[in-house]
């Protein structure tokens, strides 16, 4: 289920919780985040290439290329089993910002992306077929779980991929992490 929670960054207050994608995509839409899902009616074998992967979903690509002018699409996917997973959940756990925009398309699996902005944080839950674009300069972080196990299509409009500017902010210890968000969603 994707869903969107909001946070007052100061953790006071209630915090509002979407399910529905048109409410999520909209309230997004309002700090500028696009939010997309992308139909598609093949299946993917776990072990699909990266080609194959990109393949499947060319005609998607293309259209956002059109717009964007990507210089590098990519594929990313990490498992549980994956020997460098904990260091990987590390690096993206610290709040930082880009440069450019950052637009990952969820294949399988699902992430949670926590975008801190005017004094709320916002955590959407991302699943197979949701794509989101944040836009350059935007505080945030990710999280994959303890046992991540998802594979996105990453573009970028740089030639140099990803690149986080972080900004030394301890925010994310204190939101729910990508397992105890799961929990208490269930």
């Amino acid at each position: 289920m994707t869903a969107l929670t909001i946070y007052a960054d100061d953790l006071s207050g209630t915090p509002e919780t979407l399910t529905e994608f048109d409410a999520i995509a909209a309230r997004l839409g309002r700090i500028g985040v696009e939010f997309e899902r992308w139909q598609t009616n093949l299946q993917l074998p776990a072990d699909a290439d990266q080609e194959t992967v990109l393949a499947v979903y060319r005609e998607a690509i293309d259209a956002l290329n059109a717009r964007y002018g990507f210089r590098s699409i990519d594929v990313v996917s990490l498992s549980p089993d994956h020997p460098d997973a904990a260091a990987m959940r590390d690096k993206f756990l610290a709040e930082h910002t880009h440069a450019d925009f950052e637009v990952r398309f969820f294949v399988d699996g699902r992430g949670l992306f926590y975008l801190h902005v005017d004094g709320r944080v916002y955590l959407v839950l991302c699943e197979c077929g949701d794509l989101i674009s944040v836009p350059a300069g935007t505080t945030h972080w990710f999280d994959m779980g303890s046992r991540p196990d998802f594979r996105c299509i990453r573009f970028f409009t740089t030639g140099d991929g990803w690149v986080g500017d972080f900004t030394g902010s301890d925010i994310a210890t204190r939101f729910p992490g990508f397992d105890d968000y799961l929990a208490e969603l269930a």
